[in-house]
């Protein structure tokens, strides 16, 4: 009998369906791998803003990973917006008894649209807890700035924050070059102690929709681990999975799009 490889999303909802738990579901659909959920928070959110955020509560959230964690074979897990410090630490004593299950952290801050999802109560726990049991965390510049403690104006800052990220959590780092001001493409920075490996890709002008990339690509990366890749074919591949959704994004309303499934099955796995 086949056994599925299983991914875990440990995350918040998106209303309108763009971002959070529901991008982190089409990218397992996607990879062909089940997907397990636990909701750290609820949002009343569309690409224009997030209007409302409720967090649950750590009790609950603690329940949801205890039902999974005690019952799914999770080969590879993801983090995104955990905004109540009680449910960071919770999540950090129940993943942390799992050494064996891949871990990426994506360390949600601020939303696309400016908003911020996490406080620094919140900050502090997740620096303090969660992130030094990540596999790999991957911030945007912007979080990587706050990770790191320095500004970030050009490709020698990038290197510098990665290298202190790692020093500091000691995990392997993937600063994403979605929010840098001027760049020809969207070059990702990887390190992981040894050296350092830039992913590139074209930008996509005048791209119908990026809400969410993030939440995809670190659920992407998920399931490329889940799968059996090695770290920078995996990166790789998450970087192909959202390059595609961005060009094959589509409308769902007159003022809205969301991010498609590529274009024919090209990156599919199976």
């Amino acid at each position: 009998m086949r056994i599925m490889p299983c991914c875990l999303t440990i995350a918040g909802s998106d209303s309108g369906g763009n971002a959070g738990v529901q991008a982190d579901l089409r990218a397992f659909h996607f990879y062909r791998v089940h997907g397990c959920t636990v909701f750290a928070a609820l949002t009343a959110q569309n690409p224009d803003g997030v209007y409302a955020i409720r967090s649950v509560p750590a009790d609950f959230v603690a329940a949801q990973l205890d039902a999974v964690l005690g019952g799914y074979a999770v080969a590879a897990l993801k983090t995104g917006m955990l905004s109540d410090p009680a449910a960071i630490e919770v999540v950090a004593d129940r993943i942390g008894r799992h050494p064996e299950i891949a871990k990426v952290v994506d360390p949600v801050m601020v939303a696309t649209s400016g908003a911020r999802l996490s406080g620094d109560s919140a900050l502090e726990v997740l620096t303090g807890k969660l992130l030094p049991l990540a596999t790999i965390v991957t911030p945007n510049i912007p979080e990587a700035e706050t990770l790191s403690g320095a500004r970030i104006s050009n490709r020698r800052d990038v290197y510098e924050a990665a290298r202190r990220i790692f020093g500091r959590f000691g995990c392997a780092v993937l600063v994403k070059g979605g929010h840098a001001d001027g760049a020809e493409a969207a070059e990702d920075v990887y390190f992981d102690g040894s050296g350092f490996r830039i992913f590139s890709s074209p930008w996509i002008k005048n791209a119908l929709s990026t809400h969410g990339t993030g939440c995809s690509f670190a659920a992407a990366l998920a399931a490329e681990l889940a799968l059996g890749s090695d770290m920078c074919s995996a990166v790789e591949g998450a970087k192909r999975y959202v390059h595609a959704a961005i060009a094959g994004a589509y409308r769902v309303g007159e003022n809205f799009g969301v991010l498609g499934w590529g274009s024919g099955n090209e990156t599919e796995k199976e």
